[in-house]
């Protein structure tokens, strides 16, 4: 009996030691699968994510930790600012529009939509049924992953403005602004209203910050500013070492801020714009807009796009200098900001903004870059929901302030291309005028040598001849091709020649232009196509000069218009005048078009380019 007693006591102990540790010796032996109890738990290796160091000196070291760093550190040591637990706890959440994928409504909803659209000009339905803490999934260029950033930064004020912004995508950009930074780098939210009429935005949003939220705070502006004049309401009431403005409908993605701040902190007559995301108007699916190009303009002031230079392809996880920001996004030291004189508070509701600021910045001696590794997505609007607020051509008043502090000679070329801009007073730019002599700034002509150095290449200030203009007849049913004065996204066909009737109207001058794309005259839509199947549309899209899915040529022994990343042929149906795209055929009389007026030699050049 004692025997026994003693035997079963032996097998109980190693019972209980198998119990307690076998299942770390089986970790051990094994590894985690992805096969466990929570195998819809990807682990961390598979999704690629930035993975802490097995040293665990320095990279993936806690707020905490770094708060507790000596102040007077090296100045030049750089840590791993990622979040290791945050990330890999983002990644296993599920729902709708986590990890940035798109929502769908169902048949009921779809009718429900049109209500919140058409005051939006998103689907804010959508919005609605989306977390205010979703989780965009990492699309950074791999060498993100890997990258450290100074372990002492400045901290920052977050300003953003909004004008009768739907509830859910506001608060969400507060949300992952909140939800993506190191708590000490991130000094304040402010939310500027430029007064905004509906009502929950007003002491219900109040109440919901008071509450919810710690570092978020609502200013408002007496009556409507318009967006330049609320951002600097924002940056008024800002005290943090560097503001950052953002739109109000933005979401902030992994590790967004210390690329933000460390060139400042390098440099404080440095500006930053982070990389722009698109979050899609319809169902809030995130993409990248691109993999990085520098910003810049043409001479009707339509923002503009340059390629990378090969030093910066070589770095892709390297801030690299852009001669234009985008538009509102970006960060700069708030004392600098103010030392040129904010943004020009003489500039009306929206436009030319950020070329006032761009060029402010470069020729006063400073410096713009882009960060490839901060990412924030943003909802680019189908329409714009807001009424014209009936002041005038607000916009070109603008682009004369600009041009007349700024862009000195250079002027004249915008002038040119849009002659009522001379008619228009620019109002007192005494002030304006008065910070550029203070400052000592440089000279337009030095930024276009200097900074927009290959500008004129894709943007000349004189506008080489057409290729190629006036009508487009098509051979078979000896129609033109009419854009009827169309916008961007909409298609367009086939009328009677203007030529040879004297009914209606229609917009038929045509050009194949230097730039190797079709556009009406004096427009900047042009001819884009997207797919290479047949029968593929053909729509109007705003020209971006940069060839691909604009890119034309035309043969003038067989009278067709190539089309080469699709490697078809313009066709029609002469029946329905519609315009389409189809295999390319010598014989088929729908794809021939006669060309009003050619410059041979340019055509045939222009036949002998070869896809870029």
């Amino acid at each position: 009996m004692r025997r026994n007693t003693v035997t079963l006591l032996k097998y109980f102990i190693i019972a209980a030691v198998f119990v307690a540790f076998g299942p770390l010796a089986l970790k051990f032996l094994y590894g985690t699968k992805s096969g466990s109890s929570d195998s819809h738990f990807v682990n961390d290796v598979d999704r690629g994510l930035p993975q802490a160091p097995k040293d665990n000196k320095g990279p993936g070291l806690d707020v905490q930790d770094v708060m507790r760093l000596d102040q007077n550190i090296d100045p030049n040591l750089k840590i791993d600012w990622h979040n290791y637990k945050q990330i890999a706890e983002n990644e296993r959440r599920q729902g709708p529009g986590e990890q940035g994928t798109s929502v769908m409504l169902s048949s009921g909803e779809e009718k429900q939509k049109d209500a919140l659209y058409k005051v939006n000009g998103f689907n804010a339905l959508v919005s609605d049924k989306i977390s205010l803490d979703r989780n965009l999934r990492d699309i950074r260029h791999p060498d993100c992953k890997q990258k450290k950033y100074l372990a002492k930064l400045p901290n920052a004020s977050i300003v953003v403005p909004f004008h009768n912004e739907h509830w859910t995508t506001l608060l969400r950009t507060a949300k992952s602004v909140l939800n993506q930074s190191p708590a000490h780098l991130l000094h304040e939210i402010i939310l500027a209203d430029d007064a905004s009429t509906k009502d929950f935005l007003k002491k219900p949003l109040d109440d919901y910050v008071a509450k919810h939220f710690k570092k978020v705070k609502v200013v408002r502006a007496k009556k409507r500013e318009g967006l330049i004049r609320t951002r600097l309401l924002g940056a008024e009431a800002a005290t943090g070492d560097v503001l950052i403005f953002l739109d109000s409908h933005v979401e902030a993605n992994i590790n967004w801020l210390p690329p933000l701040l460390e060139p400042i902190a390098k440099d404080k007559h440095t500006a930053v714009c982070p990389f722009i995301d698109v979050i899609d108007f319809e169902n809030f699916a995130y993409r990248a807009q691109d993999e990085g190009a520098r910003g810049a303009f043409d001479w009707e002031f339509f923002y503009k796009r340059l390629p990378l230079l090969p030093e910066d392809l070589k770095h892709p996880a390297e801030p690299f200098k852009s001669p234009v920001m985008a538009g509102g996004l970006f960060a700069i030291d708030r004392k600098w900001f103010w030392e040129l004189g904010g943004y020009d508070p003489g500039l009306d509701i929206w436009g030319g903004e950020q070329y006032e600021l761009s060029f402010k910045i470069w020729q006063c001696h400073g410096q713009m870059v882009d960060a490839p590794c901060s990412r924030v997505g943003h909802i680019y609007r189908k329409f714009a929901p807001f009424p014209n607020p009936g002041i005038g051509d607000f916009v070109g008043k603008n682009y004369k302030r600009v041009a007349e502090v700024w862009m000195d000679e250079y002027a004249e070329h915008i002038y040119k291309r849009r002659p009522h801009y001379r008619s228009i007073s620019p109002g007192d730019i005494s002030a304006q005028r008065a910070i550029r002599e203070k400052l000592k700034c440089k000279s337009f002509k030095w930024f276009m040598e200097e900074v927009a150095f290959d500008l004129p290449k894709r943007y000349p200030p004189v506008e080489p001849p057409a290729f190629g203009e006036g009508e487009f007849r098509n051979v078979a049913s000896n129609m033109c091709i009419d854009t009827r004065f169309k916008g961007e996204h909409q298609r367009f066909g086939l009328e009677k020649c203007l030529k040879d009737s004297h009914e209606g109207g229609g917009e038929q001058q045509i050009e194949i232009t230097w730039h190797k794309d079709i556009r009406p005259r004096k427009r900047s839509v042009c001819f884009d196509v997207s797919t290479s199947v047949p029968k593929a549309p053909i729509i109007l899209y705003n020209c971006h000069g940069m060839q691909g899915n604009q890119f034309w040529k035309y043969n003038v022994k067989t009278k067709q218009l190539f089309h080469p990343v699709s490697h078809q042929c313009m066709d029609c149906d002469d029946e329905r005048h519609e315009l389409f795209m189809n295999p390319c055929s010598d014989t088929a009389q729908t794809q021939k078009w006669q060309i009003e007026k050619i410059n041979a030699k340019k055509i045939q050049e222009l036949w002998d380019t070869k896809l870029v």
